[in-house]
Formats: structure tokens, C-alpha cells, sequence
């Protein structure tokens, strides 16, 4: 989410082990009062029974949404900071935000583990 500063650009992660994880937009510029949506695709190479995703803030990596995921179940309900949004569509995760507010200009991550 930007607002007065430099353009945020998410990070994508190259292939580690059997686990790929892509942000997009790359980067969006949002006015105040606008809604702004997050996303997160997860890819596995191989079978998988669970991960955990973290939406991240960079100020200090404040966890904004954590969730235990299965390949299978769609939008679990998850933890979230008040004004967020985490659904979960396999293999995509969306960050909601309704009505963002100049505090929430930053860098977002979407952090991926795989569970076993």
C-alpha cells in the first residue's frame, strides 16, 4: 500500500525446495479511503497437508493475518489486526483492507511455511 512515499514492491521468492510463493500487485499506489486487496499464490511441487501464512507489515515485520492453510479448505477463519482481511482460495491468499489510512503505507510480505 503506498501513499506519499516510493513505491512498494513486494518480494518474490525464487524456488526454494518445493515451494513457491508470489505477491501481486507488485506495486499499488492507494488514496485514502480506498480498498486495497493483496494477493498471495502458494505453489508446492508435492503433496502437501498444511502451511502457515503470515501477512507481514515491514515496520518492525508486525504480523497483520496468520492462518494454518490445507491445500483443500477455503477461507479458514484467521487471526487478523482489526480492519484486515485474510481469505484463501487455493493456491491464492488475499489481503483485504477496507478504507486504508496513511498508517498503513509500507511494505507487505506474504511469509509461506511448510509444515510437516
Amino acid at each position: 500500500v503506498g501513499g506519499d512515499g516510493p513505491p512498494v514492491t513486494p518480494v518474490l521468492f525464487p524456488a526454494v525446495g518445493a515451494l513457491w510463493v508470489r505477491q501481486d500487485p507488485e506495486e499499488m499506489w492507494v488514496t485514502a479511503g480506498d480498498e486495497v486487496a493483496l494477493g498471495c499464490q502458494v505453489l508446492v511441487a508435492e503433496p502437501w497437508d498444511r502451511l502457515r501464512l503470515e501477512w507481514v507489515k515491514d515496520v518492525g515485520y508486525k504480523v497483520l493475518c496468520a492462518a494454518r492453510l490445507s491445500p483443500t479448505t477455503a477461507t479458514p477463519t484467521a487471526p487478523c489486526t482489526p480492519r484486515f482481511h485474510l481469505a484463501w482460495t487455493p493456491p491464492r491468499a488475499t489481503l483485504s483492507l477496507r478504507q486504508a489510512q496513511g498508517d498503513d503505507t509500507g511494505r507487505y510480505l506474504c511469509r509461506v511455511t511448510l509444515e510437516i
